[in-house]
């Protein structure tokens, strides 16, 4: 990195504000996902103010900034591809302002997620969107990458809950869109825009978020099948009822099985299951919706069904289904479960029709493939188990990949439901995408016309997405 840039951040920042030790600049070269690039410098920002600065210094030379929450994304977005500066946020976190009598609260970008519903409760509110990282990601992350989770069925995803923030962009200019009121038809709505942009738009500071209150009551029922097929009507056949559950996980025998032998058998051995929760202000209505999901799952062909309010047996079957993306790594002797293609969405009704697409492209291709997810709102996860050295493993994984993003698009669907673009899906996102990227790359060059904010991402991959691998894999880009 350039001494003057680094006299000019350290008069930001100060001594503590950056580092440019090779120890940190590696580690700040991951996020969760199977990426690897070491950035020249990272930077700790404490206001938006600092940000505004740092990115004048980016732009005078022309300098790469990635945005950084707590690194658990998993395709790549947080990875500082081209190098340069690495803009983590993590001592911006504070809650700035709860207004409930608004319906609003003010975080900051990395303000964590567990943290702000741990103060929100306190007043009977919570922000729903439950992703699995829930005890680490930041909010600032959230919005950039549009996050949710298993509760985005009902309540909805980041997007849906974001009034308002404040971004710095890439010339160093504050802007603050959006309102503190629950409508707002006031023209171009950019604050929406900044959801999903992954940081390629502008660095997201500060947010508004809209409030929702948390219900008083909840149960589960836990619904065993013989194949993964009939799990998809089950999900489908509720929602049609109508019933919209607070959430609805799927997972699949390859799932089951991992999480068993890791986790000392706390599921069912059978072929798929859906771990079902209802929720409500009172038991009446919870008593009511978990006997639907009970007769639901029983006529289509529930093999075992098991409702429940009990806290602790609750706790064992969400840690499980929680547990399945590092479980699987156990499945076989040397491998590692990765993420390729990790978090499609398809129409609900199209559930069943997706996941045997995905069993028989792992056959076609000959790997083994996970299915699980929060497949009430048609959002499934896949990670392949593989060789994580072996390049023949890696290309019939991308292989497998690519059709089973096929079979999505064809099916109504997106190639990402909450975990966004980055790198790993960059290629299909394109492809989706086809007839928006002219309109797409016109809003990335008027935004942010040197190119400095997360380059190379999204719309700008090129080529295979087998480079820049954290996994020794010999012949790999």
């Amino acid at each position: 990195m350039d001494k003057n840039v680094i006299e000019k951040i350290e008069a930001i920042v100060g001594k503590d504000g950056y580092s440019i030790e090779p120890a940190v600049l590696y580690t700040y070269g991951f996020d969760a996902s199977i990426f690897h690039n070491t950035p020249d410098m990272v930077v700790q920002p404490t206001s938006t103010e600092q940000v505004s600065e740092i990115m004048k210094v980016a732009t005078e030379y022309k300098i790469p900034v990635t945005p950084r929450g707590s690194g658990t994304g998993l395709c790549g977005s947080a990875v500082p591809i081209q190098g340069g500066i690495v803009m983590a946020m993590q001592r911006m976190n504070k809650i700035r302002n709860i207004s409930v009598e608004d319906l609003w609260v003010d975080v900051e970008a990395g303000c964590i997620y567990n943290d702000l519903n741990a103060e929100l409760s306190k007043y009977g509110f919570f922000f729903p969107p439950s992703p699995g990282s829930a005890e680490a990601c930041q909010v600032g992350g959230m919005v950039a990458t549009n996050a949710s989770g298993m509760r985005a069925v009902k309540y909805g995803a980041t997007r849906d809950f974001v009034l308002g923030l404040t971004f710095v962009k890439a010339d160093g200019e504050i802007v603050r869109c959006g309102t503190r009121t629950i409508k707002d038809s006031s023209g171009y709505q950019l604050a929406r825009l900044l959801c999903g942009s992954e940081g390629t738009l502008g660095i997201i500071t500060e947010i508004t978020l809209k409030l929702t209150t948390k219900p008083k009551k909840s149960a589960y029922c836990l619904c065993g099948f013989e194949n993964v097929e009939d799990a998809g009507r089950c999900i489908s056949a509720i929602i049609a009822k109508p019933l919209i559950p607070a959430s609805c996980e799927l997972m699949d025998s390859v799932s089951i099985t991992a999480v068993n032998k890791v986790r000392g058998n706390p599921l069912p051995d059978c072929g798929a299951l859906c771990i079902v929760e209802v929720d409500g202000e009172t038991d009446e209505v919870v008593d009511r919706d978990i006997l639907i999901v009970e007769e639901v799952a029983k006529s289509v062909g529930a093999v075992s069904v098991t409702p429940t309010k009990d806290k602790d047996l609750i706790n064992r079957w969400t840690d499980a289904r929680k547990s399945v993306m590092t479980s699987l790594s156990a499945l076989k002797p040397g491998c590692s479960s990765v993420s390729l293609a990790d978090d499609m969405g398809v129409p609900v009704s199209q559930v069943p029709k997706a996941v045997k697409a995905f069993q028989e492209i792992a056959d076609k291709y000959n790997v083994t493939v996970a299915t699980y997810g929060h497949a009430s709102d048609g959002n499934l996860h896949t990670k392949m188990v593989i060789d994580p050295t072996d390049k023949d493993e890696w290309e019939r994984g991308v292989k497998a990949v690519d059709e089973i993003f096929d079979v999505c698009i064809e099916l109504g669907g997106t190639v990402t439901g909450e975990h966004g673009v980055g790198i790993s899906k960059a290629p299909n996102y394109m492809k989706e995408r086809a007839s928006e990227l002219s309109s797409i790359r016109a809003i990335k060059k008027a935004m942010d016309p040197d190119n400095i904010l997360n380059p190379g991402k999204l719309e700008q991959w090129e080529g295979s997405i087998l480079r820049n691998l954290r996994y020794p894999c010999q012949g790999c880009m």
